[in-house]
């Protein structure tokens, strides 16, 4: 139990990839609880229950109910990255655009840090998914890191043609478009197919994160480009490339994809992706326009917080401090003078309309 809810915890931390620099924390643990208890806790059962509707599609409403031959999903494609990733542009739709962007990402170190942290638990996050220790989550974690490789490499390659920069930034994305497309099918598919589910996965990411930015949609940490797009792309090469002997490690049995003859189980994985992307819009739509609507729990900070920070103006600290401070402050008395003040502070501060180094046009 411990376990689920470490996933649960995580997939709420995923939406708010989504909204940064405009949200305000109270609403939003309101937020998390409703969502994890009519969102997630929903899709979970759907996919990974003996009766979830997911896993038996091909035996809805027959006498052989429950069969377990329907959805593929091994760790969480779709209760994981599609429920966060949709829940995450769901918020988006609320709220709206930042209206001052403070950083893309602040630190680049910490942004290569993180990544290995989150390379390194992704093990336990797909490997975990077995329930042992035994040969299938050994198979998992294997495919897991030979698809994160491949992203990361895709990536940076894919980036390079437009840009001619070799990026760190591009390799750490491209190693989470991999960890993501890998999770769903991490013990279904067999290595070789790994590789192609990390190129494949990292460059329609890639393009989605291009397309994002093309029609100006402020999805600021990409959790819906990145693992809502991912994890509905992860979920139908899980049909593709799903593989009995690779189920068998510890004695689950499957009818395979589409490389085994078996096509019906891609219909199985875009059914149940839609179903679950559908579901987690939807709900999280109206939790957060009930939410907004009581007074006191307004989704989204004042201007005046906003343009201070949101760690500023709702917990009183910084995490850096990049310049002294102004021992005579003038008065402010305009948005557009708090603008000016937190300009001055933060050098990477830039309009959402303007340019900026990872624009790529």
């Amino acid at each position: 139990m411990l376990y689920q809810m470490q996933f649960a915890g995580i997939t709420a931390g995923i939406v708010f990839g989504s909204v940064p620099e405009r949200t305000r924390f109270l609403p939003a643990m309101v937020f998390v609880f409703f969502w994890t208890t009519f969102v997630y806790d929903f899709v979970a059962y759907w996919t990974w229950s003996d009766h979830g509707f997911l896993q038996n599609l091909s035996c809805l409403g027959e006498a052989s109910w429950p069969c377990r031959k329907g959805s593929l999903d091994f760790a969480g494609g779709g209760p994981v990255h599609i429920t966060a990733g949709f829940s995450g542009l769901a918020y988006l739709v609320v709220l709206g655009k930042r209206k001052l962007i403070h950083a893309e990402h602040h630190n680049m170190v910490n942004v290569m840090f993180g990544t290995g942290v989150l390379w390194f638990g992704w093990f336990a996050f797909n490997g975990g998914s077995a329930g042992g220790a035994n040969t299938r989550a050994a198979m998992a974690a294997t495919v897991t890191t030979i698809s994160a490789a491949t992203g990361g490499l895709t990536w940076v390659w894919f980036d390079y043609y437009f840009t001619r920069k070799l990026s760190a930034f591009s390799f750490c994305s491209g190693i989470v478009a991999g960890l993501v497309g890998i999770t769903p099918g991490s013990g279904f598919v067999a290595p070789w197919a790994s590789i192609l589910i990390g190129f494949i996965t990292a460059i329609l990411c890639n393009l989605c994160c291009r397309l994002k930015k093309r029609l100006g949609i402020d999805d600021s940490f990409d959790a819906g480009s990145l693992h809502g797009a991912g994890g509905f792309i992860g979920n139908i090469l899980t049909g593709i490339f799903a593989q009995k002997w690779v189920a068998q490690l510890d004695g689950t049995d499957i009818i395979g994809g589409l490389v085994e003859g078996v096509w019906k189980q891609i219909v199985y994985q875009i059914v149940s992706s839609a179903a679950i992307a559908i579901w987690a819009f939807l709900i999280s739509f109206s939790l957060l326009w009930v939410i907004n609507k009581i007074p006191g729990l307004h989704l989204r900070q004042s201007e005046a917080d906003e343009a201070r920070g949101g760690d500023l103006a709702e917990m009183g600290e910084a995490g850096y401090i990049l310049a002294a401070p102004d021992t005579t402050p003038k008065p402010i008395t305009t948005f557009a003078a708090l603008q000016e003040r937190t300009a001055n502070v933060n050098g990477n501060a830039v309009h959402p309309k303007g340019k900026s180094f990872f624009d790529d046009d």
